[in-house]
């Protein structure tokens, strides 16, 4: 499995690729393993303001749903629209074509309480 040591990454399975004061998320290799072949992701908060650990919207694979949480806290500002016809980009390319949301960091001291790629990788076992 690949974790790219660029990004930061959340107990919940969530990654964070910092660009100034905005950032973009996703779930991680491992979780979209975990998943199975993704069929469908939700994201109906684009423009809300959300905290930390609020719900942000789910990926659904053929077996279950999973709720995405929302790694730091700010405003949702984008969807990435490739997803609506092409959800398995989750699966094939999680940390690129696969990102599903670029939000906006409204407490950079939050990014703080996020794991390195070897931190996760020790986390999940890898």
């Amino acid at each position: 499995m690949i974790y790219p040591e660029n990004l930061k990454y959340s107990n919940d399975h969530e990654w964070l690729k910092i660009e100034g004061n905005e950032a973009f998320t996703g779930i991680t290799d491992f979780a979209q393993s975990e998943l199975g072949e993704i069929v469908f992701v939700d994201v109906n908060t684009v423009g809300e303001r959300l905290s930390k650990n609020d719900v942000f919207g789910s990926v659904e694979a053929v077996k279950t749903v999973s709720d995405l949480l929302l790694p730091i806290s700010g405003e949702i500002l984008e969807l990435n629209e490739k997803l609506e016809s092409m959800p398995e980009l989750v699966n094939s390319d999680p940390y690129g074509d696969g990102w599903i949301a670029r939000i906006s960091i409204d407490n950079p001291a939050e990014l703080e309480d996020l794991m390195t790629a070897d931190q996760y990788r020790s986390f999940i076992g890898k």
